[in-house]
């Protein structure tokens, strides 16, 4: 593997933006395939995690899909949504977008939390993220379901040795967060803007 597990992800970031700065749909939705085989490298730990991103990759995509000069804007299908009075179901793509952003939020932090704390577990990293980002909106079960898989992190020496590739893991970790942070943000600033930032799951 030339370089590491995140290298398709970083260059993908790169296209993310239109030259006016918009958020576009598909390059946004592929940097997000691209962080799933990182996920692979937990094993069970990060199974539920990576279900409910593939699942929401895939209600958008399909929505982009469906008219892409329409959706070309991430937020377009937002808009539509919020106009038509369906962003609050739970199978809309507001949904969709603003879980698949948490689940990110959620990564970004872990991911963090291994290059600040060199002395945690894997286990720790992973809880102390949970809890600074997708515990609040979890119910019981979710958030139950959660704290079990959580025991189940691979060993954080292994893991590193097995996401390093050839390339520099440790600035590849923070090249990631630090440039997938301000996207994540964008995301919420504008599901804020419409209402949407605070939806719990049932």
């Amino acid at each position: 593997m030339e370089g590491t597990v995140f290298t398709p992800c970083l260059e993908g970031m790169k296209h993310v933006k239109s030259e006016n700065g918009e958020m576009l749909t598909k390059p946004f939705l592929e940097v997000c395939k691209l962080i799933l085989p990182v996920l692979d490298k937990f094993g069970a730990a990060m199974s539920l995690v990576k279900n409910d991103i593939g699942g929401n990759i895939s209600r958008l995509e399909a929505k982009y899909l469906s008219n892409p000069t329409e959706f070309n804007h991430l937020y377009s299908m937002v808009q539509a949504e919020v106009q038509t009075k369906t962003a609050k179901s739970s199978s809309s793509c507001t949904n969709g977008l603003l879980w698949l952003t948490r689940a990110m939020d959620f990564l970004v932090a872990l991911f963090r939390n291994l290059m600040e704390h060199p002395d945690w577990t894997m286990s720790q990293a992973c809880t102390d993220s949970y809890n600074k980002t997708l515990k609040k909106w979890h119910g019981w079960l979710a958030s139950s379901s959660f704290t079990v898989a959580m025991k189940l992190a691979p060993d954080r020496k292994k893991f590193m040795e097995v996401i390093g590739g050839t390339g520099d893991i440790n600035a590849d970790i923070e090249k990631f967060y630090s440039t997938f942070s301000p996207f994540l943000e964008e995301n919420h600033k504008f599901l804020a803007s419409v209402g949407m930032d605070s939806l719990k799951a049932s």
